[in-house]
């Protein structure tokens, strides 16, 4: 005989804004669920002895608070919600038996069966919000979300957009697609790196991609966080390299998921020699750049008719006196043109200065456009010779792109003196 059906689960849309949330460990679950609850306007708590770089990112950038440490169930008072995202069930079993006592929700990554919550299955589309619940069959859900993702973003043609790859289909052997996720806006991913991410068994992500695109990922994907947080810890690029062959070769689907475009100082041409040369195939997928998309976003066109005629895109991650930088700093300063200038807030200051001491007037307009494209998108408008004090006054810091030229004020005059 069969026992009684268990009861459906209530839908609800959580306004979380403000709201304490409570998530518990710091790994590849709670990377790919972050977002979602910061996106939400959440007042995330985070507690767990150690983070993923993409975590510690979050809680450097001030988004949320991190507790280094195992959870006590002290923190759980004043919250509404509490996600656990830890592999063992005994510390698991705890945080959600705390929970009960307090009547606060519980999501538990660990046993379904035992959450008082779930996480469905989201795809996002403008305003509309579409989460899947499947019975507690995640596989299902998974289904019946991409179906209607499908539809929502369809153009034209059928319901289901076929498959567009060369070759053979991506699961007949290992390969890897080397997609561009785009600046920071998850609707910016282009429709066949998102169609290669829903396809992906492996996703090794930076620390630039859209998080919300991690949150819509099969639960079965192996997300691999290969964040790259400036001047802090950093995979090596040879092993993000084996990373990828390795998977490929047992042959895995595997999507190198990067910031903006992947050869666009993203490396990416070192990441398709490697796999080039342990016989693996690639696919490139370019994507939306930040060094045009940013400004273009903050009002700052890199070319404008009478005013810029061109745009150099530099690297400003080495000093203008580093021995292994190989920008012209001379040469940049007597271009007429837009100056665009990527990982270069730490030395703003000095390349301003090289700058200037090769002809480039003081008073050239200059923008700093911080985590542009996003939510938390700051701009600000400066001349060269004052810029770097403004940034440090303003509090900016990276990912930020500067602007420098008269394109600044071409869609925005600059107020009369």
């Amino acid at each position: 005989m069969t026992g009684p059906t268990p009861p459906s689960p209530y839908p609800l849309g959580l306004r979380l804004g403000g709201r304490r949330v409570v998530v518990v460990g710091g790994g590849a679950v709670a990377t790919r669920r972050v977002p979602a609850l910061l996106d939400a306007g959440a007042d995330v708590l985070l507690v767990s002895p150690e983070l993923t770089p993409a975590l510690r990112a979050h809680a450097d950038a001030g988004r949320l608070h991190w507790e280094p440490r195992r959870f006590a169930p002290g923190d759980l008072d004043g919250a509404w919600l509490v996600q656990v995202a830890v592999d063992d069930r005994a510390a698991a079993a705890a945080v959600s038996a705390a929970a009960a006592e307090r009547r606060i929700f519980c999501v538990r990554a660990d046993d379904r069966t035992a959450a008082s919550a779930w996480t469905p299955a989201v795809t996002r589309h403008g305003p509309v919000t579409v989460a899947v619940l499947g019975g507690g069959d995640p596989r299902r859900a998974m289904g019946v979300r991409d179906v209607v993702r499908n539809l929502l973003g369809a153009r034209k043609g059928p319901l289901l957009t076929p498959q567009v790859e060369e070759g053979p289909p991506l699961n007949a052997g290992g390969r890897v697609a080397l997609v561009g996720a785009g600046p920071g806006d998850p609707e910016l991913i282009t429709v066949k790196g998102w169609r290669l991410l829903t396809e992906a068994e492996v996703v090794v992500a930076d620390r630039l991609v859209p998080g919300l695109l991690l949150d819509e990922l099969r639960r079965d994907v192996e997300l691999v966080d290969a964040s790259k947080i400036p001047y802090g810890p950093s995979r090596a690029q040879e092993e993000i390299n084996q990373i990828l062959v390795d998977r490929a070769r047992a042959g895995k689907t595997v999507v190198r998921l990067k910031g903006g475009d992947p050869y666009v100082f993203g490396r990416g041409g070192e990441e398709l020699l490697a796999c080039a040369e342990a016989g693996v195939p690639v696919t490139v997928v370019p994507g939306v750049t930040s060094a045009i998309a940013v400004p273009e976003v903050a009002g700052v066109p890199v070319t404008h008719r009478g005013v810029a005629h061109e745009f150099t895109v530099v690297s400003g991650h080495l000093a203008p006196d580093a021995p292994g930088s190989l920008v012209r700093w001379d040469a940049l300063a007597g271009l007429r043109g837009t100056l665009v200038i990527l990982m270069g807030v730490k030395n703003l200051a000095a390349i301003a200065a090289t700058l200037i001491a090769h002809g480039k007037p003081a008073q050239t307009p200059a923008a700093v456009i911080q985590e542009g494209t996003t939510a938390a998108q700051r701009t600000l408008r400066s001349t060269l010779g004052t810029v770097a004090a403004d940034v440090e006054a303003a509090a900016l810091r990276p990912p930020a792109i500067v602007v420098v030229g008269d394109v600044v004020h071409a869609l925005h005059p600059a107020a009369p003196a």
